[in-house]
């Protein structure tokens, strides 16, 4: 009976389930996609949308913990959607599930502030896997999802400022944000608040001149800075 109570209480003191908005055109994709996730104990699917218009205001109203955001879709697309999302300050975590691998529509996804990028084909398992990741504020590519924006960012000529401009600190706290860390495992790790590692986070894009973890996630990558 302890036991149990002690895994209960962990549970609870990550919080109550993970609040999850599809948004998806086909109804027959929100269909299976709730049907695995609604038999997850730590996941509740709290609505849909088939469009990104809708996704956008549903999000809005329902305060989604994460959205499952598909690419291509009628009206406004998934994209759209994201940038929406952003300029209105929507704290929801995106993970894009998509079957679209081209390079010109992982890129700007991830540019508009997706969380996370896998495709339609992933195992069921994974795919909460993936949505318990992002929502703990991990950077989720998959490998070649990586290597699209990375190609990019050669082609580019690369992205952000000189590693030369942060402090030790910094480096170490962008070396664990490029091992899927979020903020209060890098705390935890470097004995610090997650008010300082906030801190930390936000110089680090302010001196790479970087939009957001991800970004910060492939430069440390190109640049080196990973276990």
């Amino acid at each position: 009976m302890a036991d149990h109570e002690t895994g209960d209480t962990a549970r609870a003191g990550e919080g109550r389930a993970i609040r999850v908005l599809l948004v998806d055109d086909h109804q027959v994709v929100r269909r299976g996609l709730r049907t695995f996730l609604e038999v997850q104990d730590d996941i509740e699917v709290v609505g849909e949308a088939a469009d990104g218009s809708e996704g956008v205001a549903r999000t809005e109203e329902l305060r989604p913990d994460v959205v499952l955001m598909d690419v291509k879709m009628p009206g406004t697309d998934g994209i759209e959607a994201l940038r929406k999302l952003r300029d209105l300050g929507n704290p929801a975590k995106v993970l894009i599930v998509t079957s679209f691998t081209e390079q010109r529509t992982v890129v700007p996804a991830l540019r508009a502030g997706a969380a996370g990028y896998v495709y339609k084909d992933i195992d069921p398992d994974a795919l909460a896997g993936a949505i318990r990741s992002v929502h703990a504020g991990h950077v989720l590519l998959q490998p070649e999802v990586a290597g699209a924006l990375l190609s990019q960012e050669e082609t580019n000529g690369g992205s952000g400022g000189r590693s030369g401009t942060l402090t030790e600190r910094e480096r170490e706290v962008l070396g664990l944000i490029a091992d899927g860390r979020s903020n209060r495992e890098i705390a935890r790790a470097l004995v610090l608040s997650e008010k300082t590692v906030k801190t930390h986070v936000s110089n680090i894009l302010m001196k790479l001149d970087l939009a957001d973890r991800t970004q910060a996630a492939l430069w440390a990558v190109r640049h080196n800075l990973t276990d």
